[in-house]
């Protein structure tokens, strides 16, 4: 990358905000430890992208980042469609090994505890893992691991939003949330 901007990447899918949300927590993990976390969402038919957040991610971002920490709502335990669609896209990368001994780190929301969370998780970190990309978990030393009553895995980080996306992130899943993005700046910054 040269004197390029070294950043992660922080990509998501989030249709009604919980997933935004964990994204920006991760974000300030990552920025806390002092590289820059750029936010990348995906668009799809329901939305316009001159209304998202942030802008449309682009195979550029993916392959020109440090590392990457990916999340997606939980749609039957399967990460959304855009961000599906979006990986199969990155033939040409798997082909010229662009992201291999990349670090990498999944997060996720669900309307429910039993939501499908942990499913949605490892099926997110299925392309990664193809990829060659290595991927980070939440380590039990995180201590809201062994007392959330609601989101938060081993895998990764994750919000139990309720079924009508009415919850906020509590502190526990924020807490995760940041912690993981600051476990994946630390990878990051040790492979640079």
């Amino acid at each position: 990358m040269g004197n390029a901007t070294k950043y992660l990447l922080v990509l998501y899918y989030s249709r009604h905000g919980s997933v935004l949300n964990l994204a920006r927590a991760i974000a300030k993990g990552i920025e806390s430890e002092g590289l820059e976390a750029r936010l990348r969402t995906l668009s799809d038919a329901k939305n316009d992208e001159a209304d998202l957040p942030y802008p449309v991610v682009s195979l550029d971002d993916l392959t020109q980042s440090i590392g990457l920490a990916m999340g997606s709502p939980c749609h039957f335990g399967l990460m959304a469609s855009p961000l599906k669609a979006f990986w199969e896209s990155t033939s040409n990368q798997w082909l010229k090994g662009e992201l291999i001994d990349k670090p990498a780190c999944v997060f996720t929301s669900s309307s429910s505890l039993h939501g499908g969370n942990e499913a949605t998780l490892l099926s997110m970190a299925l392309p990664l893992l193809h990829h060659g990309m290595m991927l980070l978990g939440v380590p039990y030393s995180e201590p809201g691991l062994l007392s959330t009553s609601s989101g938060g895995t081993p895998y990764g980080a994750s919000h139990v939003a309720g079924v009508n996306s009415q919850n906020e992130l509590s502190t526990t899943e924020y807490d995760i949330a940041f912690a993981l993005g600051k476990r994946l700046a630390n990878a990051s910054k040790k492979l640079i």
